[in-house]
């Protein structure tokens, strides 16, 4: 007869090797995809419906591909009362991909699952929207408290921002850079993990300056940025992304901050360069 401690002890065992064989099955499953020819179907959708892949050389194709099917070996993407197939799947990849494309290792660990609705939403999650209720005016949502690691995309609202066309918003985009802003544990408009410290309090005002534009209507960014710091982060991301060339043009000190956080360009402007020579 085993004692009581013994008995657990053995039990314990059991349960960390049996995270152990389960941590390898899912390594050995992951290269077995990354291993894998990338579909040219696959292909063919991100050429036609991804503006961001269609300009990258050979080498970041090939970077962006594998990063794909990562995510999709890793991620799991749920519809809820609608369909999707491969086309849905390769948008919410690429929505993630994009915003992080400059570190290639990174893979949302705070990310487990994606729910695709067949339209937006309220607060309470419902699609449908009753005389009397609450506006569905949500395209996509991260999740809090047991939805914690999900993310809620609207679908026709993710398949009309990857139409390979130009835009200013991108609801995929704007969820997954939320994720990233939740990373450091807050979502508060500063991705500590990309952005440098020296550049967050100019970051700070640089926002400022940029909302005071907004409310006086001199601005072109979506006024939905006013909303709070974590916001405007997300908003004039979409932008950034899927437009750059036009928001480089319009917004020349914003588009440098963003090429900080998210290419990690050293000239955006920081405290440093206002001390005295």
């Amino acid at each position: 007869m085993f004692s009581s401690g013994t008995a657990v002890l053995l039990i314990f065992l059991v349960v960390i090797i049996g995270i152990i064989l389960q941590m390898w099955k899912n390594s050995r499953r992951l290269k077995a995809k990354l291993n894998e020819i990338f579909p040219e179907a696959w292909r063919d959708v991100l050429k036609k419906r991804v503006a961001f892949y269609a300009p990258l050389n050979d080498a970041d194709k090939n970077l962006f591909e594998k990063r794909v099917q990562r995510f999709l070996a890793t991620k799991i993407i749920e519809a809820v009362d609608t369909e999707i197939d491969d086309t849905v799947r390769l948008m919410v990849a690429s929505s993630a991909i994009i915003p992080t494309f400059a570190f290639p290792d990174y893979n949302y660990p705070n990310v487990r699952t994606i729910l695709i609705y067949p339209n937006s939403f309220n607060e309470k999650y419902q699609t449908e929207t009753l005389e009397g209720n609450e506006k569905r005016n949500i395209l996509g949502m991260v999740g809090n408290n047991i939805q914690n690691a999900t993310v809620i995309l609207s679908k026709p609202d993710l398949v009309s921002a990857f139409d390979g066309l130009p835009h200013k918003e991108n609801v995929g985009i704007h969820e997954f850079v939320h994720m990233l802003d939740k990373a450091d544990g807050d979502i508060d408009g500063i991705p500590e993990a990309l952005l440098q410290h020296q550049y967050v309090a100019p970051w700070l005002r640089e926002i400022k300056s940029e909302m005071s534009k907004i409310e006086k209507g001199t601005s072109d960014i979506n006024p939905y940025a006013l909303t709070n710091n974590a916001e405007f982060l997300a908003v004039v991301s979409e932008y950034f992304f899927d437009n750059p060339e036009k928001f480089e043009r319009k917004h020349a000190e914003l588009y440098k901050f963003l090429s900080n956080i998210y290419k990690g360009d050293k000239d955006a402007p920081s405290d440093a360069d206002n001390k005295p020579k």
